[in-house]
């Protein structure tokens, strides 16, 4: 017993001093934009989403075109559990449960989330079970920052898929390239007017990455906590539902918040089934902040401050008080490379680079979007991380 407690704590200090050293690190990247080399794995198509069809047809014809990706990696998943408990009893109950806890979701999500799987051919549970990923467990980069003339600049890569099945042979985590199919931009609308956009994933209704154009920027990370995800959904499944679903509540900020400050007093003060950060961009100067939430309260605002040379604001999955966790460093290489970068010469472009930056980019990235307020400007790519690449 005390050798293999050796050899474990042997392995977390070599991937802890991995991250640190090259080629697992490097020096910050210039030159990535316009996305092109072995980081940059395609362009993300866009698809338009009709807020005035009946809920359980508006994601229809994203869900047509990407049928093969979503049971793709639906498959994926079922794979994964049934590694761990190979009876299939693991998916058995999420085909029985999970279609329960679908009926209790608010409107539009039941209806929405009911209509993809019948689009699809995707059992009621699994399609669930995708839709509550992001209340588990993911993680995240994302940025906002003001050029010298007062633009606001939002950026994020979105990392998901650890510990979800790792593939020795390709060095990658299986889930994560089974997510990149499925990555799409949606232009929602009513009334044939743009609403808002977002980059997403196809079968996936809540949001994680969205512009208001021309009014905020809104991107969400994951919040690790003990009082996480875990506590919120077996506290709805028995019945207490006062708290939104992260995802849910950004799509309807998304969709209803008619300004930064209410976009802000919105996220800060809704109750919650999981903590989360929320980064929130605005249309004028300093308006750009890390909003750091419990389940119930609000924890703390970091904002954008000129006058105390804060011109960026930057969030990965840890306290910006604290410091990371020293297996999963990216805070510390992106707000190097952001500082290099300088004020004077922050763009998109800039932004790009910052992001396409090891281990800031790592195995788990599967996008980045890049998002201007002002000109209602939102690009997003799939990125891949070539060997040697951190994990995460």
């Amino acid at each position: 017993m005390g050798h293999l407690v050796f050899l474990m704590l042997a392995a977390l200090c070599s991937v802890s001093w991995t991250q640190y050293v090259p080629p697992y690190t490097e020096d910050c990247r210039t030159g990535m934009y316009p996305p092109n080399g072995p980081t940059f794995k395609g362009p993300v198509s866009w698809y338009t989403v009709d807020l005035d069809l009946p809920p359980h047809k508006r994601w229809t014809a994203v869900i047509i075109d990407k049928k093969a990706d979503l049971v793709n990696m639906i498959q994926a998943i079922k794979d994964f559990a049934n590694a761990f408990v190979p009876s299939g009893r693991l998916i058995t109950l999420v085909d029985f449960t999970l279609p329960l806890v679908v009926e209790t979701l608010p409107f539009p999500f039941k209806e929405e989330i009911s209509g993809i799987a019948a689009a699809s051919g995707v059992r009621l549970g699994e399609v669930a079970l995708f839709n509550l990923f992001y209340e588990v467990f993911t993680v995240c980069t994302s940025v906002i920052a003001e050029d010298s003339k007062g633009n606001l600049l939002h950026a994020r890569n979105l990392d998901f898929g650890l510990f979800m099945g790792w593939d020795v042979k390709n060095k990658s985590w299986i889930i994560t390239e089974k997510l990149k199919p499925l990555v799409v931009n949606l232009d929602f609308k009513r009334n044939n007017q743009t609403v808002f956009k977002s980059t997403n994933f196809a079968g996936y209704v809540g949001m994680l990455t969205g512009i208001k154009p021309h009014l905020f920027t809104l991107t969400m990370n994951e919040r690790f906590n003990l009082d996480g995800g875990y506590i919120g959904i077996l506290e709805w499944l028995i019945g207490k539902r006062d708290q939104m679903w992260m995802s849910f509540l950004t799509r309807s900020v998304l969709e209803n918040a008619t300004s930064y400050d209410e976009a802000k007093h919105e996220l800060a003060q809704t109750k919650l089934l999981a903590p989360a950060y929320f980064i929130l961009g605005g249309n004028q100067t300093g308006q750009g902040c890390i909003i750091t939430r419990s389940r119930e309260l609000c924890i703390n605002i970091l904002e954008i401050d000129l006058k105390l040379g804060r011109w960026y604001v930057l969030e990965t999955n840890y306290d910006h008080w604290d410091d990371p966790f020293f297996l999963d460093d990216r805070r510390t290489p992106a707000m190097k490379c952001m500082n290099e970068t300088t004020q004077a010469n922050i763009s998109l472009k800039t932004i790009y680079d910052v992001l396409s930056t090891k281990p800031v980019l790592n195995k788990l990235t599967t996008y980045t979007t890049l998002m201007q307020v002002s000109e209602g400007k939102l690009e997003s790519y799939i990125r891949d991380c070539p060997n040697p690449c951190m994990p995460w």
